[in-house]
């Protein structure tokens, strides 16, 4: 069920510039009068190439596929690095830039075990224990 051993993806996604609210007013009626390409062009002045880069994988701004929910419009060009993703109801707009992995890059391996510590297994990450399902009975948990 689980993959042990996962292909690494040839490239992930960096966040450039994510505007919300009255910052993404401009863009949004830039996008309704000239399209999403033109947006997209406006928006690229903001990507400072390694500075950008650094600033995304320190922050943690990296995907490895363009984060959008159900709201959103995704424009990718596979002629462009870049993928602008936008909700007209949330008032947002994001751009991201494709970055490359690479070839040598392996995900972490679980540490050796270590006494006292128990090693975490695939079903503590997607079951609550019991301990922990009863102590939320009667809750209401809205999504």
């Amino acid at each position: 069920m689980f993959d042990q051993h996962p292909q690494p993806p040839d490239s992930r996604w960096i966040s450039v510039i994510f505007l919300q609210g009255e910052q993404a007013e401009e863009l949004l009626g830039m996008i309704d009068r000239n399209g999403p390409a033109v947006a997209r062009q406006f928006l690229q002045q903001w990507d400072y190439g390694e500075q950008t880069t650094d600033a995304a994988l320190t922050n943690g701004y990296v995907y490895d596929h363009i984060p959008a929910g159900t709201t959103d419009r995704t424009i990718e060009d596979a002629a462009s690095p870049y993928a602008l993703t936008y909700s007209t109801q949330f008032r947002y707009v994001s751009l991201l830039r494709r970055y490359p992995v690479a070839p040598e890059w392996e995900p972490a391996l679980a540490p050796a075990s270590t006494p006292g510590i128990r090693a975490r297994h695939a079903a503590d990450i997607w079951a609550p224990t019991r301990d922990r399902t009863t102590n939320m009975a009667g809750h209401t948990v809205a999504l």
